[in-house]
């Protein structure tokens, strides 16, 4: 038996030889087998699988978003939040540091940013600082582990996935414990307004009282479901929504440092569609660049039609047309920029825009408008021409008809059926203007041959009477009594007439024109001017001459202002005074005396304006 080997032995060394895997050298950290030299003359062929996917290298790095690649590191990078900036900086340098912070605003602003930030700066700690800094240029000894959410003494927390009061007392049994490795204890609640009403009474005794070694920083977007309990033992930051301004500076930055180009109108376009936020405005621009080849300007058009925007020059247009009450030429318009790509919800918000810019042009001019110049005037033309009560009425008209294209299951139709609407009600007289006619027996308007209203400016409606008030502004039936200005000196003359020393006071000493035509004044604002100087103007002249009138701002080109030329004049009468050679005799002969004042005396009129005066002898 000895001699016999068993069955399963006779054939071992084989077995081995045959299961061995030539790799599981490579697996103990044996060295590799030398490659078999190549030929100089023999290209290498490298075998691979096609289906397997290309190898991460270092020059391949997963790419990043840019709202993650330029969130801020420091407060500095905050834009738009200098307010809160300046606060925790003066509360940081003086040691006047609450226990708890709410951080409240819309999506996007830096709400969990910030949060980071200030768990960073409580327990920032260098080589040379040994307290709470506010300065995070240098990294800190607990920075990076704070950034990357791994640090012991920082819990970041989703209040929505924790919104039970059981998870909340579990979380708080841990606050009465000293931090591990740093200063403070920093819990960060984001979202805290999901929490449920027993969570947040479990959380309140701990805000209350909190030990001193804890800090609390909470960020919502729904300030309102917090309680006011918890309010009320926080210090609340309300992060700003970043104006399109500073946001598309920022913008054009982070442009320059992707080596992309995207042009100057495209930027704000998506400064404005971001609406404050700077992630949205971010996620935008990253979607925006990969519109074009590398290298490659990105249009504004492309930009626009990827945000499903019209162009503002057709929108503006079409706003005239609606009040003008051009029916028919309205809905070719928005069949057009429909047809073009543009939102249907996009062109009434678009209108309710222009709406706002108008009524804002009204009150104080064209200049409050964040507009280039051209657009700026034509809104304010629209503004100028229609009354105060016609743009309420028409902000109301959109504001229901942008719902009812959110519903509609037919967008387009629905915002045709209000382009008809709007148009209808263009003429349409408000209250005070209706009970004025119904009192003089005149007809109020609003309706077309046969009592129907509606139709187009060609066949009668609702919008005839309208079109024809904003294609002529000027002209006034013949038998109206209101004086008819035709020229500027009318106007100031007018203003005395009407004892109006406020608005007299600052035409003559800010308004320099620069062109008038009955019905309209363009004038160039001396420093100084009031805001509301246009809007002033055209309120009196509408209501003097019963006529309406556009008084609009130009940047440059006027001639002097009234005071300017008075006192130019009065100049110019004193050095021509000084040179008489009389006057320079009688100055030399009284050494000391000056001339004190000038002053026109009136001079007769008829013959005996030739005769000098003959003053009475006092011996007589």
């Amino acid at each position: 038996m000895s001699d016999t080997a068993p069955p399963w032995d006779e054939d071992e060394p084989a077995a081995e030889a045959e299961e061995r895997d030539t790799l599981t050298a490579d697996i103990f950290g044996e060295p590799e087998p030398a490659a078999a030299p190549v030929a100089p003359d023999a290209p290498a062929v490298a075998k691979a699988d096609p289906m397997a996917p290309a190898p991460y290298t270092a020059d391949s790095p997963a790419y990043t978003v840019l709202a993650r690649k330029y969130r801020p590191r420091t407060f500095e990078d905050l834009i738009g939040q200098e307010a809160m900036v300046r606060t925790l900086t003066n509360a940081f340098a003086s040691g006047r540091i609450a226990h708890a912070f709410m951080l409240t605003g819309v999506r996007g602003v830096g709400k969990t940013t910030t949060a980071r930030l200030l768990a960073r700066a409580l327990n920032y700690e260098t080589d040379t600082v040994h307290q709470p800094s506010m300065d995070l240029a240098v990294e800190g000894r607990h920075c990076a582990a704070i950034v990357e959410g791994r640090h012991m003494d920082v819990l970041e927390l989703d209040a929505a996935s924790r919104t039970k009061v059981d998870e909340m007392r579990e979380l708080l049994d841990g606050v009465r414990y000293s931090p591990t490795e740093a200063r403070y204890k920093v819990y960060v609640i984001d979202e805290v307004h999901m929490l449920s009403t027993a969570a947040f009474n479990a959380l309140l005794k701990t805000l209350e009282e909190p030990p001193p070694h804890a800090k609390f920083i909470f960020a919502t977007t729904e300030i309102r479901k917090v309680p006011v309990t918890i309010l009320s033992r926080c210090q609340r930051f309300d992060l700003r929504r970043v104006e399109p301004p500073v946001l598309a500076v920022h913008l054009s930055r982070i442009c320059e440092r992707e080596g992309a180009k995207v042009e100057a109108e495209g930027i704000t376009l998506i400064s404005r569609a971001a609406e404050g936020s700077v992630r949205d405005g971010l996620s935008l621009l990253d979607q925006a660049i990969v519109q074009s080849d590398p290298g490659q300007v990105v249009p504004a058009k492309v930009v626009q039609d990827m945000l499903g925007l019209a162009d503002r020059s057709q929108t503006i247009g079409l706003f005239e047309q609606v009040m003008r009450g051009e029916t028919g030429p309205a809905i070719e318009s928005f069949r057009t920029l429909w047809g073009f790509g543009a939102d249907p919800a996009q062109v009434v918000l678009d209108l309710l825009e222009h709406n706002h810019a108008a009524s804002v042009s009204k009150a104080l001019g064209p200049d409050a408008l964040a507009l280039p110049k051209e657009q700026a005037q034509r809104i304010a033309a629209v503004g100028a021409l229609a009354s105060a009560g016609t743009l309420s009425r028409f902000w109301q008209m959109l504001l229901k008809a942008h719902d009812e294209v959110r519903r509609a299951p037919d967008p387009s139709a629905a915002v045709e059926m209000a382009l008809i609407r709007l148009c209808y009600a263009a003429d349409l007289p408000g209250p005070e203007e209706a009970l004025k006619a119904l009192r003089e027996g005149d007809p109020t308007g609003g309706a077309g041959p046969g009592g129907g209203g509606g139709g187009s400016a060609a066949s009668g409606g609702g919008g005839a009477v309208a079109q024809a008030r904003f294609a002529q502004p000027a002209v006034q039936p013949a038998a109206q009594s209101e004086p008819t200005l035709a020229s500027f000196e009318d106007v100031l003359a007018m203003i005395d007439r009407k004892r109006e020393i406020g608005l007299k006071l600052d035409v003559d000493r800010y308004l320099r024109l620069v062109s008038f035509r009955p019905g309209a004044i363009v004038f160039e604002p001396a420093p100084g001017a009031p805001s509301n100087l246009s809007g002033r103007l055209v309120s009196k002249l509408k209501e003097w001459t019963g006529q309406p009138w556009l008084v609009a701002t130009d940047g440059g080109g006027g001639a002097e202002t009234a005071w300017e030329k008075q006192k130019r004049e009065q100049r110019e009468a004193r050095a021509e005074i000084e040179a008489d050679p009389f006057v320079r005799s009688v100055l030399e002969a009284f050494p000391g005396a000056e001339i004190l004042g000038v002053k026109q005396l009136a001079v007769p009129q008829g013959e005996a304006a030739t005769e000098p005066p003959v003053e009475a002898d006092d011996e007589d």
